[in-house]
Parts: C-alpha cells; sequence; structure tokens
C-alpha cells in the first residue's frame, strides 16, 4: 500500500472555495475513478489556509493510472475552470508519498 499526503495553502480568501469544490464536486469524481480518500484535515492549531488530505494507493503505477485519467476528465476540467474563474484556489501544493512501517496501524 503506498499513501499520498497532500497539502493546499488556499489563496487568500479562497479556503470556502477550495472545501466547496471538494465536497461538491471532487470526491464524486474521485468515487468514479477509484481514487480512495483516506481523510481530510484543516488545523485547530497553526496555519489556517492549509487543507490535508492523504490518498491510499495499491502502489505508484496505480496511482499513475488513476491520476492520470481523473486530470484528463472532462468534468473535472470544466470543473476546475469553473471554480478558479475568479483566480487559482492554490498558492502552493506539497504531496509526499509514504509507506507504511511494519508496525503501522495503516497497512
Amino acid at each position: 500500500m503506498l499513501y499520498e499526503y497532500r497539502r493546499y495553502e488556499a489563496a487568500p480568501g479562497r479556503m470556502p472555495d477550495l472545501l466547496h469544490r471538494f465536497e461538491n464536486h471532487t470526491l464524486r469524481i474521485w468515487e468514479r475513478f477509484g481514487i480512495e480518500p483516506v481523510g481530510f484535515w484543516l488545523a485547530d492549531v497553526g496555519t489556517s489556509n492549509e487543507l490535508h488530505y492523504i490518498l491510499r494507493w495499491a502502489d505508484m503505477a496505480d496511482r499513475e493510472k488513476r491520476w492520470k485519467a481523473f486530470q484528463a476528465d472532462e468534468e473535472w476540467k470544466r470543473t476546475r475552470a469553473a471554480t478558479e474563474a475568479n483566480g487559482p484556489l492554490l498558492t502552493r501544493l506539497t504531496n509526499e508519498f509514504w509507506t507504511p512501517t511494519s508496525f503501522s496501524a495503516l497497512k
């Protein structure tokens, strides 16, 4: 199993729009491609303009196949364009790929 940690730094004032896009569009589109989110988090203490989330993949080849299909999806392209009509939602995106240790609760 491979986990992908992603951190999105929202553009000033755009966090509500980013959350709306995930809740009302992105998750539904991901479901069609079998993209599996583990969870989403916002900081209670710390930086307030960041959305953190983790995706679960079988391996890197699985990730590349599914992510490429998602990025090429026409509904996703329309949704992204519409939600960014007033400017980008993000100022920075960070992602890391994690492999669980032998003693991890998540495998």
